[in-house]
């Protein structure tokens, strides 16, 4: 009896935790679809006007291009860089605490604290405004969740089979593409997709490495609240919940799929 009513108890703040979290984007889709320009909820009609203006307004379209631009190469360079931190943090034991606490500070670090730090670094680089630097100061960011989502299959595999693969005459190179990266493969994926949303979704350190030139669709959300009212800013905020959404279902369908085999 004591045992039931815990779960139902568990099931019931379980649901009112999701209700809290889903809220915003319940409120925030259907302002979207607003046929006037002033943030009505619930909104009197329906239009995709809004939609459309991500695409047929330069604004919005080049920054969204430059956002996926970015986040793509963000994960690209993180998740490889995240994947061989890992493995250099697991399979060694001396000082492996300090290297992964220092590597995964970023995650913990107040995010205007890293902004102001690698606005000044990248300023003497002549870094921003520029691919790289978005690139660079993003992956830094990254990084840690690539490390956090690799390490958490590294603690699960067993390196005896990188051992008989030796035994046998396999190269390093072969053994880690072979053997290492298929059991690892489902972290390499979590991070894969942490790294892209924490790159896309992006917007402190965005606004210190901006330019003319360069500019985020996260950064244009927030030149569009400060400007103007645009429902075209709650447009946006739907794809992104949506992409964050398809992304982490993706990833964890690719998982247990991978993990049950």
């Amino acid at each position: 009896m004591k045992k039931s009513a815990t779960n139902r108890f568990a099931v019931v703040w379980s649901v009112l935790v999701g209700v809290l979290l889903i809220a915003p984007i319940l409120i925030v889709i259907p302002l979207s679809f607003a046929p006037g320009r002033s943030f009505q909820f619930p909104p009197k009609g329906f239009s995709l006007q809004w939609y459309e203006n991500i695409f047929t307004n330069e604004q919005w379209s080049s920054s969204l291009v430059n956002s996926l631009t970015i986040a793509v190469l963000v994960a690209v360079v993180s998740t490889v860089l995240g994947t061989l931190a890992a493995l250099a943090i697991s399979w060694s034991t001396r000082f492996s605490g300090i290297v992964r606490a220092v590597l995964i500070a970023p995650m913990v670090m107040p995010g205007i604290i890293s902004a102001v730090a690698m606005y000044s670094l990248f300023l003497h680089w002549k870094l921003n405004n520029t691919l790289g630097g978005f690139v660079i100061g993003h992956s830094v960011l990254a990084i840690p969740f690539v490390i956090i989502a690799v390490e958490a299959n590294l603690h699960s595999y067993d390196r005896n089979l990188n051992r008989a693969a030796a035994t046998l005459g396999s190269a390093p190179m072969s053994t880690f593409f072979r053997i290492t990266l298929p059991q690892i493969l489902p972290g390499v994926l979590s991070g894969l997709g942490f790294a892209f949303i924490t790159s896309f979704d992006e917007v402190v350190l965005a606004l210190f490495i901006q330019g003319p030139s360069i500019k985020t669709l996260p950064v244009q959300m927030w030149n569009s609240v400060r400007q103007e009212t645009d429902p075209t800013m709650s447009a946006v905020a739907s794809l992104l919940a949506v992409t964050a959404t398809l992304i982490i279902l993706i990833v964890s369908i690719t998982r247990t799929k991978k993990l049950a085999r």
